[in-house]
């Protein structure tokens, strides 16, 4: 395998609503902790906690308890997920590739939890559950290889990243607790549903977009011209 020296980090950018404000808050947070406390134990911490959510949801099929939560539990991911990585910058105890791999795998079979979690709650069907998780993943492959290709992490589309999704997914929690149903064309739909369909086409969306743009830069970049 290639040594560390030969690693180059992919930039990374997050051009959501919150970045600005969010990455000044972990930045004072992680000033803060204690010492004994590092980066593994967040992601590890992380990672329960999304595993968590998903059985928050399961068990919500049976207690609306289990919305408030998987809440909590979002909370706690957020916490774990966001600072791990801020946490071995301000410490200046940076492994980029280890933790680009791990953060990043254990958030892909956190995110089966979540959307599992989810298809047996019974605030969601199956298959948009499924779909959901699809979509996800398809647009987290792109934005890998477009790490790998461009040398640049692209953590948001639009004003959206990983903390703007999980205070969407908290809002919707909160409106299921008042109503669980959504009424469209006389007809009623499981709230989640109408989120979920929404949540779909929006990701198809930036994943045409990204293709279409990085293929057509890579394209432009590696052709000799004739």
């Amino acid at each position: 395998m290639d040594g560390a020296s030969d690693f180059r980090p992919a930039e990374r950018t997050n051009r959501g609503a919150l970045a600005s404000a969010e990455k000044k808050a972990l930045i004072w947070m992680a000033q803060r902790l204690p010492a004994w406390l590092n980066s593994d134990h967040l992601t590890a911490l992380g990672f329960v906690a999304l595993a968590a959510v998903g059985a928050s949801y399961w068990y919500a099929r049976y207690s609306p308890a289990g919305l408030v939560l998987a809440i909590a539990f979002l909370i706690v991911n957020w916490f774990g997920d966001s600072l791990d990585g801020t946490l071995a910058r301000v410490r200046n105890r940076q492994r980029p590739r280890y933790g680009f791999y791990v953060d990043h795998v254990l958030d892909a079979c956190g995110t089966v939890f979540i959307f599992a979690g989810l298809a047996l709650s019974g605030y969601m069907s199956e298959r948009v559950a499924v779909g959901l998780l699809i979509a996800y993943f398809l647009l987290s492959i792109e934005v890998y290889l477009a790490t790998y290709t461009l040398g640049k992490f692209k953590m948001s589309f639009a004003a959206f990243g990983p903390t703007e999704l999980r205070l969407l997914l908290i809002a919707g929690n909160v409106a299921l607790l008042n109503k669980p149903f959504a009424t469209l064309a006389g007809k009623q739909y499981l709230l989640l549903d109408v989120g979920g369909v929404i949540g779909i086409a929006g990701m198809g969306v930036a994943l045409v977009w990204t293709i279409v743009k990085h293929a057509g830069y890579l394209y432009r970049a590696e052709t000799v011209s004739q």
